[in-house]
């Protein structure tokens, strides 16, 4: 189920809701997004979305922090009211130390017109954080398959900014999307499962690529498993010696399980039976886990309960297992 920030019930003296405050702050002291980030210890991209209405995750944590910034530099009282997360909802997006690297790494492309790798096992929550920043205006993102060929890599990039099918040869059509690039400044190319586009017997996908890259003012962010990165290394030497920004991911911490289910009523037993499926080395992931918290808040609206207990953990598991 989908929770939306708790923007609307935020309550100040003057009237206006903390996003408001807080843009015509920034407007008036001249203060950046990323210097209000920094100070708050969040990326600038959730500030970013939540000033912009966008930010999908809870919002309780980020409004404390950005109420107490702005108490701190207005002298202004203010009253914040957030409304309680229901047990049967949890946020569309969390910001565990993955996904901050992820975001630190599209950011920082985006900004500095560079080359950034990501690499994370499958279920770690890679494709979905970069489809949260794929968002933001001025990124285009592709996820690619085994199937695709140079033209479809083209033909997909081509879609992703806006640009009409091409004809004629991929070189002209490459040249066609590097002249898209250079007039519309500041965007940021996104490709997911890159590393279905490298083998040892061809390359050529990933040169278009480095093409774009290396005669575009856009950057660059590579995403894959594991093994994307001893690809690169191996058959694209010259790719490889560009890197700017690089993220590998961990998987979440037991710490961040916690966090994750802060403010749900979840009996000890079934919080360390939910850890195990979070952060068991061997098969544990942040997609096992949200399929287990599907079926368990499932199981929670159908019978009005709001306690989390290990049974109902077994019976959201012989679902998956149907």
């Amino acid at each position: 189920m989908e929770v939306t920030a708790a923007t609307a019930n935020a309550v100040y003296i003057n009237n206006k809701t903390l996003p408001e405050r807080l843009n015509e702050y920034l407007a008036t002291t001249k203060t950046s997004i990323a210097s209000l980030a920094k100070e708050v210890s969040y990326s600038r991209t959730a500030v970013s979305r939540y000033l912009s209405g966008k930010y999908d995750s809870n919002a309780n944590g980020l409004e404390a922090k950005l109420a107490e910034y702005l108490a701190q530099n207005t002298g202004e009282a203010i009253e914040l009211t957030t409304s309680t997360q229901r047990a049967t909802q949890r946020p569309q997006f969390f910001e565990s130390r993955d996904a901050t690297a992820v975001l630190g790494v599209c950011q920082s492309c985006q900004e500095y017109i560079g080359l950034g790798i990501v690499v994370g096992r499958s279920g770690y929550g890679k494709t979905h954080t970069l489809k949260q920043y794929a968002k933001l205006p001025r990124v285009a993102y592709i996820e690619c398959d085994d199937t695709m060929s140079s033209r479809d890599l083209v033909e997909a990039i081509e879609r992703s900014i806006g640009l009409p099918s091409g004809y004629g040869t991929i070189w002209r059509r490459v040249n066609g999307i590097r002249e898209f690039f250079n007039v519309n400044k500041g965007y940021l190319l996104i490709i997911d499962e890159a590393d279905k586009l490298v083998s040892k017997f061809t390359a050529k996908k990933m040169e278009i690529l480095r093409a774009v890259f290396d005669q575009s003012d856009v950057g660059l962010v590579i995403a894959g498993e594991p093994k994307l990165e001893a690809m690169i290394k191996t058959y694209l030497a010259r790719m490889a010696n560009r890197v700017d920004f690089y993220a590998m991911l961990h998987g979440l911490s037991q710490k961040e399980v916690e966090e994750y289910l802060e403010g749900y009523d979840v009996q000890p037993n079934a919080m360390e039976e939910i850890k195990a499926r979070a952060c068991n080395v061997q098969t544990g992931c942040f997609r096992l886990l949200d399929r287990t918290l599907s079926n368990v808040f499932r199981i929670l609206e159908e019978s009005g309960s709001e306690t989390i207990t290990p049974k109902i953990i077994e019976q959201a598991s012989s679902m998956m297992m149907l």
